[in-house]
């Protein structure tokens, strides 16, 4: 190559650029546009269900300026620990720049995965940036911790939407302070912000001009096609239920069915994503007849469907079928998160009417107990829950925007804020996960259901204290009295486990299992025996103080769901020839996943 032949390409190079980066701003321009229209057409959030009331921040300017005029030491002493952290770090970071070192000081805190990239640890700019941020974000946290003057659920309350607030500001959120942000787009010449923006617009466009972050790529799946895809058949159906029988693989299975009945606040295809995690299709490998309901997605039609009709309509419906289909006068259950609730609704009401349909019943991460409400008890206070009764009379059901929304918030880092830098900042398309998918696939409450959770189980417990009214009884959690096993996790944001431990406890059944697996609500339970991932923990007793059992407990490395068959087993009964769905001559209204799990689908 000549000298002449590489200036040439050295121009056509740059030239190449400049017309990318015009190509670039042209794009910004058409996109920006673009947003401004859908941010236009943005829905109308309540006040209400904008953050806690006004009455919160008072409580809490009020212990403050006690706190001001009672123990001014206290607040003193405060202040001088913060300047003298940030001021020390200031001072550091002058002196090795003025050593002539373009560097960072020693950094001794502790690690913080949103500030991996080796930037913020070995530029004096970025790293400056990152240890202010977090003695801020330390201070914050340390003077509503410390607190006198609230009680424990505010002092709780506010100490949750502060760091809701330290999270936002963090750094890493914004372009001009996100060094890994400001090197791609350097890189590529905008590219990655073009890119970015037009992944903004995308999910903004998508959600009624609400900023809901798209956490999978939604084309990469197809519900039936490549996920959801275990054999069976629905065979029967109502307005609030598909019973969906899976087909056996094997040529005996065990004589007393099995009954899933997942949650209905997201689609059921959690227990059946991709064959290598599908728990359904592990049951079915295991020797058993096994039933999942599928719950309809309910629109305002639903308005009046409450609890009772779940119950009626659903659970004790689907069980009455499963018996019919089998031929067997019992069958065992599965309750997952709220559907577990409501199960031990059903068999408190079970237990009153002499009904003995239920042979065992096992729960994934229900809480049946709602004393301790655990990280989501800072959404069900009166201010958040009185704006939900507003919206859902008005409109009939609970959507499920505001669902997504809370849970979301739970982890806003792991959910929000590094999906957002991802997809916005640096340009990324939402990963081909097939978990993340499947959350993003939320479903509406009935409103009248949802406020007799929130009003009657969440807000005033009374399933666990005075009793509960529905069907015409008065039902109290001492009334479950099947044998059960109960399997909560070791993380979970949403029915945390020394709550659920506390209900479980509460039943009656002389026959009690209660396992703790590692990790979250999902994870924890979508744990196949081949990832050799997440273990758990065991223990034969039952002692008040759930950290006395969690002391005491034995670790098995590797995923409960053998041990949780060993137990379903020995309530099983012997093996009988499989039973193929239509074998009793009823009709096969569809092909598994069904209707009901497409209806409002992403997929």
């Amino acid at each position: 190559m000549t000298t002449n032949d590489s200036g040439t390409d050295g121009q056509s190079g740059g030239h190449e650029h400049s017309e990318l980066l015009t190509r670039n701003l042209v794009k910004v321009e058409e996109l920006s546009k673009r947003l401004l229209a859908a941010m236009s057409d943005k829905r109308q959030v309540p006040k209400a269900l904008q953050g806690p009331g006004q009455d919160l921040f008072q409580k809490t300017a009020a212990a403050y300026i006690s706190e001001i005029m009672s123990n001014p030491a206290k607040i003193f002493e405060r202040q001088v620990g913060y300047w003298a952290r940030t001021m020390q770090h200031y001072v550091e970071a002058q002196q090795t720049l003025a050593s002539g070192k373009i560097a960072a000081p020693v950094d001794t805190g502790p690690s913080d995965r949103r500030f991996s990239n080796p930037m913020w640890d070995s530029h004096p700019y970025f790293n400056f940036l990152k240890q202010q941020y977090l003695f801020n974000a330390d201070a914050m946290s340390e003077a509503v911790a410390s607190l006198d003057g609230l009680s424990d659920g505010d002092r709780r309350r506010i100490g949750y939407f502060t760091q809701q607030i330290a999270d936002m500001f963090s750094p890493t959120n914004f372009l001009g302070t996100n060094p890994e942000a400001l090197a791609k787009a350097v890189e590529t010449e905008g590219q990655s912000l073009v890119d970015g923006l037009e992944n903004l617009v995308r999910d903004i466009e998508a959600s009624d001009g609400e900023l809901l972050v798209s956490l999978a790529d939604k084309k990469a799946f197809r519900v039936g096609e490549n996920i959801a895809t275990a054999e069976g058949s629905v065979v029967y159906r109502n307005r609030l239920f598909e019973l969906i029988q899976y087909a056996p693989t094997t040529e005996k299975v065990r004589k007393t069915p099995l009954l899933i009945f997942p949650p209905w606040i997201n689609k059921f295809y959690i227990l059946d994503l991709k064959p290598a995690n599908s728990l359904i299709r592990w049951i079915v490998d295991q020797g058993y007849t096994l039933f999942v309901v599928s719950w309809v997605n309910p629109d305002p039609s639903f308005a009046e469907t409450g609890l009772g009709d779940y119950i009626e309509e659903g659970y004790l419906t689907a069980i009455d079928q499963v018996k019919q289909i089998t031929g067997q006068d019992q069958t065992n259950v599965v309750g997952y998160c709220i559907a577990g609730t409501t199960l031990s609704l059903t068999l408190a009401l079970m237990e009153k009417r002499g009904d003995t349909s239920v042979k065992s019943a096992t729960f994934f991460t229900t809480l049946t107990d709602f004393s301790d409400q655990g990280e989501v008890g800072v959404f069900l206070n009166d201010d958040f829950v009185d704006g939900l009764e507003a919206e859902v009379t008005r409109k009939g059901i609970l959507e499920s925007f505001y669902m997504s929304r809370t849970f979301s918030y739970l982890r806003s880092n792991d959910l929000i804020y590094q999906p957002a830098i991802r997809s916005y900042m640096l340009g990324e398309a939402p990963p081909a996960f097939d978990l993340l998918f499947w959350n993003g696939d939320a479903t509406n409450l009935p409103a009248k259901m949802a406020m007799e959770y929130l009003r009657g189980l969440c807000q005033r417990n009374e399933f666990a204290s005075g009793g509960f009214d529905l069907l015409g009884e008065t039902l109290h959690l001492s009334e479950v009295k099947v044998p059960i096993c109960a399997i909560a996790c070791e993380t979970d944001h949403i029915a945390a486990w020394p709550s659920s431990y506390a209900g479980m406890r509460q039943m009656s059944s002389r026959s009690k299992t209660f396992i703790l697996s590692q990790s979250g609500h999902i994870a924890g339970i979508v744990n196949p025996p081949s990832k050799k991932k997440y273990g758990h923990y065991t223990n034969s007793a039952w002692p008040e103080d759930h950290a006395a059992w969690r002391a005491d407990a034995e670790f098995t490395p590797g995923s409960w769901w053998p041990r949780w068959e060993t137990w379903l087993r020995k309530r099983s009964g012997a093996q009988v020839t499989a039973l193929i769905p239509g074998a009793d001559g009823r009709e096969i209204l569809a092909a598994a996943p069904g209707t009901y799990v497409t209806s409002g689908t992403t997929g």
